[in-house]
């Protein structure tokens, strides 16, 4: 029997019965950051590419104060093990922020279990001591996004944002998005295979894939902040693979040109920008294309002649750029689309994966209520603390109304009159029902909760009068 650890400044293999860091022999190179992962059953003939392909049951993340060396490193990994094996049980997700160990104080700002609900249908008590686990240890970059200029006619464009991952912006920003089918699953699943088939060097004229995502559906859904938190977890997550992460939001508008004819050179210059990053290997990079419709609208509508002959000139550029790039390994191209009608076949056909990302339904709803309750409950806003059901715990009960239940049914009435709204609007209204119906330093969640209510009717009144005027 074989234990394994995967760290991202090398990969060790350890025997049952070996103790202490000298037993561990390194066949990976040093890296910046730092993962490790514990998994029990693997046979002796494992190889390094087997071991790397391993899929944990559990998510550890370690999110360091301040960049440390490799000994350092090594060192917090210990502690942390240290405090699993005080804390053998936890429910669902779960965080910690202040330590009983001096070191970590020091040295940690906190310590989660992520994405258990992307493993296990519902919440319950996990045993760490038995399951396996994958740990990363990371540092935030806490510098915001950097410009990326083109020169046009003398003059600057400001083609892209740029952000090295991962990003302070970020953190947390995955968390906060909720669906009801399982969208980030199969995102993160879908990076994980394209990456294996060009570690493995599967010929692409055989299988194809092009490393193209699109996410489409109304305004508000989430898809770009979707598309951020997803480049900024699989740059934790594969951190033992790539040294950082390079983030790259292309404004599209800005590549339209004053000029005739000058649009489609535009958009090569700035891939050509793209693929001097790409050529770092150290590096993985994501390619946001935020409205892409904007670049790739359908040149039927051109050839109708509804639409101008260099908006053709564009999205032959954006194609092309694309099957140049498709065949680099550590590149992913990140869309977003509100009008999928209007985006060119060929794109299309190019992305991999087309998921629609909807308006959230009730049981999404109070899931993000809940979210937001519970910071401001953690803020000491909304005080005293009250516990609230979950769906599933009401569920078990029956629905049934009583002391306990009465304020999660409550939360449960007001999701279902927010259906329709979008998650954007929803993360609003607990600042407004405060703002327009509380005003006060702390309140109640009885209280909050009613005003909570209040600000939903006032939503759907506000639409309606806007409706009526157009």
């Amino acid at each position: 029997m074989w234990k394994f650890i995967k760290i991202q400044l090398g990969c060790y293999r350890r025997c049952e019965n070996s103790v202490g860091p000298n037993s561990l022999t390194p066949f990976l190179p040093h890296v910046l950051t730092y993962s490790f992962s514990w998994t029990t059953n693997c046979s002796e003939q494992d190889s390094p590419t087997t071991l790397l392909s391993i899929q944990p049951l559990l998510i550890l993340l370690i999110w360091l104060s301040g960049y440390y060396g490799t000994a350092k490193k090594e060192d917090i990994r210990m502690s942390v093990l240290k405090l699993l094996n005080r804390h053998n049980i936890v429910f669902g997700d779960y965080k910690w922020t202040e330590f009983d160990d001096g070191f970590l104080n020091s040295n940690v700002q906190s310590v989660s279990i992520v994405d258990t609900e992307l493993k296990l249908k519902e919440r319950q008590p996990i045993d760490l001591s038995k399951s396996s686990l994958s740990i990363h240890i990371f540092h935030l970059n806490e510098e915001g996004p950097s410009s990326e200029n083109l020169e046009e006619d003398n003059e600057d464009i400001v083609a892209a944002n740029h952000w090295v991952l991962p990003a302070a912006e970020f953190h947390g920003l995955w968390e906060s998005l909720i669906y009801d089918t399982e969208v980030k699953s199969h995102l993160l699943d879908y990076v994980t295979t394209t990456l294996l088939f060009s570690d493995r060097n599967v010929d692409s004229n055989l299988i194809s894939w092009n490393r193209v995502v699109l996410l489409h559906g109304p305004p508000g859904t989430g898809k770009t902040s979707l598309c951020k938190a997803l480049a900024q977890k699989l740059t934790i997550r594969l951190s033992y693979r790539y040294k950082y992460g390079q983030l790259i939001e292309i404004n599209s508008h800005s590549l339209f040109s004053k000029w005739f004819s000058e649009s489609g050179k535009l958009v090569t210059k700035m891939f050509q920008k793209i693929q001097e990053l790409i050529d770092d290997k150290d590096a993985l990079v994501f390619v946001l294309i935020d409205e892409v419709e904007s670049l790739t609208a359908a040149r039927s509508a051109f050839k109708a002649g509804t639409e101008p002959s260099d908006a053709i000139r564009v999205v032959n550029a954006v194609l092309t750029q694309i099957d140049q790039i498709k065949r680099y390994p550590n590149v992913v191209i990140l869309t977003t689309s509100n009008i999928t009608e209007k985006i060119d076949m060929a794109f299309v056909d190019r992305a991999d994966i087309k998921q629609y990302i909807g308006p959230p339904s009730t049981a999404a709803i109070f899931r993000i209520y809940l979210s937001c309750l519970e910071e401001l409950m953690k803020c000491q806003i909304i005080y005293p603390r009250q516990q609230l059901l979950t769906l599933r715990e009401l569920e078990m009960i029956g629905f049934v109304e009583n002391n306990v239940s009465r304020l999660s049914l409550l939360l449960k009435e007001i999701s279902r009159r927010s259906e329709g709204l979008s998650g954007r609007v929803l993360r609003k209204l607990p600042f407004l029902a405060h703002a327009l119906y509380i005003q006060s330093p702390n309140v109640t969640m009885k209280t909050f909760l009613q005003a909570l209510s209040l600000v939903v009717d006032k939503q759907f009144e506000e639409r309606r009068k806007l409706t009526d005027s157009v």
